[in-house]
């Protein structure tokens, strides 16, 4: 198994649609790249301990690449678009591709320069190694699977379309 960290706005979105792709094992939400220990959520909301809001993602790369998961990721963020997401604004919903490991940055760079090419703009998406990852609080875990009617600013039509991705 392997594992990314992707920071798309809001994680309730984020991890909702990622966990519909066949070959994604697990997802969480949290928070990375801050600056304090085991933060909470009204604590991030602030946007003073430098966390976005995150998935880590487990997935297998027998069933989908990195390279999929990626291209799948930018269809769901604006990547132009600087600490907003849909109605969310504020450091923590900055977008973002944290990896673990050095094998994986020329695949990332890869996707990246294809979408910022193909946009002609630059992005707004960081890349960079994770420094730590904290579980957000239960709550937040599943949290459009417990509150179906809940927001998220993914649209319905990519949800689908990542369902659809890589069926066989």
């Amino acid at each position: 198994m392997k594992e990314i960290y992707l920071a798309g706005g809001c994680f309730w979105g984020t991890e909702h649609y990622f966990k519909q792709i066949r070959g994604v094992i697990s997802t969480q939400a949290g928070y990375a790249n801050g600056t304090i220990e085991n933060p909470t959520y009204e604590q991030v909301y602030t946007d003073t301990t430098g966390f976005a809001e995150c998935v880590h993602i487990i997935y297998d790369p027998e069933v989908v690449s990195l390279g999929l998961l990626l291209d799948l990721f930018f269809r769901s963020i604006d990547p132009t678009s600087l600490n907003r997401q849909g109605g969310d604004c504020g450091t923590r919903y900055r977008t973002g591709i944290y990896y673990t490991e050095q094998a994986d940055i020329p695949t990332i760079r890869e996707v990246y320069n294809t979408v910022e090419s193909a946009i002609g703009e630059p992005l707004a998406v960081e890349v960079e190694p994770l420094s730590c990852f904290y579980p957000a609080e239960e709550y937040h875990q599943d949290y459009l699977d417990k509150n179906p009617q809940g927001y998220c600013h993914i649209p319905y039509q990519l949800m689908i379309m990542a369902r659809e991705a890589n069926k066989e």
